[in-house]
């Protein structure tokens, strides 16, 4: 299981790689509500592309290592202790706005500026997706129990609608 404390420590390193990070999935929703909600397997972090390198290299100098690789959507780093980090590079257009490639060439994801917002992990003020954009990635697949719990947080709080 991946802590508040694993997720500030590994925002750390990003920080110090000059890495600007968004967090995403689980633990994106969790920073949104200022709380841990459930237990969480992995941590989403989406990244400027240009700074990759850069972090890839300070996440391996922390142990971590390339486990599995969907680039251009995705790839994730995992460390020996079990913790795992699944990448999203994003490339930023200058009024804010980000696209991330998808395994289908012609169906980018979009980013728009407005969804790259504030929240809160173990007190500390992070990045994170808005309730919105986590609502529509969170479609097109059959969920997972992880899946549903985040989606009826979102729904309670913040009343977005959600299609499970």
């Amino acid at each position: 299981m991946m802590s508040a404390s694993d997720v500030l420590s590994v925002l750390s390193v990003a920080r110090e790689a000059g890495a600007e990070v968004v967090i995403a999935g689980g633990w994106g929703i969790d920073a949104l509500l200022g709380r841990e909600t459930r237990d969480h397997q992995d941590l989403d972090l989406l990244h400027r592309h240009e700074r990759e390198a850069a972090l890839v290299a300070a996440l391996m100098a922390a142990g971590y290592t390339e486990t599995l690789d969907r680039r251009p959507a995705r790839f994730v780093l995992s460390h020996p202790s079990g913790l795992e980090i699944d990448l999203h590079p994003l490339r930023f257009s200058a009024d804010g706005s980000a696209t991330q490639s998808s395994l289908d060439p012609g169906k980018p994801f979009h980013y728009p500026a407005e969804c790259f917002v504030g929240g809160r992990i173990g007190g500390t003020r992070v990045r994170c997706l808005s309730a919105e954009r986590q609502a529509e990635f969170h479609q097109g697949y059959d969920p997972r129990e992880a899946d549903l719990h985040d989606m009826a947080r979102l729904r309670e709080e913040f009343g977005v609608a959600t299609h499970f």
